[in-house]
């Protein structure tokens, strides 16, 4: 899959040193995912079973046992991942994550 605006993971992990623990998660996350190949919502939950799979291609992703959240919008017809959101679960809860 291919990742579009990677720059937020990395803008999210300058934001606050409190968030350097949210690191290697989502480096992981990253690297499993760039290395999937989802044709659709079915795949990622085969393979990501904790993601949240909701409307018109939208899938939330838990990160360091549910500490941080990830919102993506997936084109499963051109493997695009285009990430929405990145933040705690805290800051999660204060968005909409279908419309985001």
């Amino acid at each position: 899959m291919r990742i579009i605006a990677v720059s937020t993971l990395k803008t999210f992990l300058r934001r606050s040193p409190s968030y350097a623990d949210a690191s290697e998660p989502l480096m992981a996350w990253y690297r499993q995912v760039k290395a999937a190949d989802w044709s659709g919502p079915a795949d990622v939950k085969r393979q990501i079973r904790s993601a949240s799979v909701l409307k018109g291609g939208r899938v939330v992703f838990n990160i360091a046992g549910n500490k941080y959240r990830i919102v993506v919008w997936i084109n499963y017809a051109y493997r695009v991942v285009y990430i929405r959101f990145v933040g705690t679960h805290r800051q999660y809860d204060a968005i909409d994550a279908q419309t985001i």
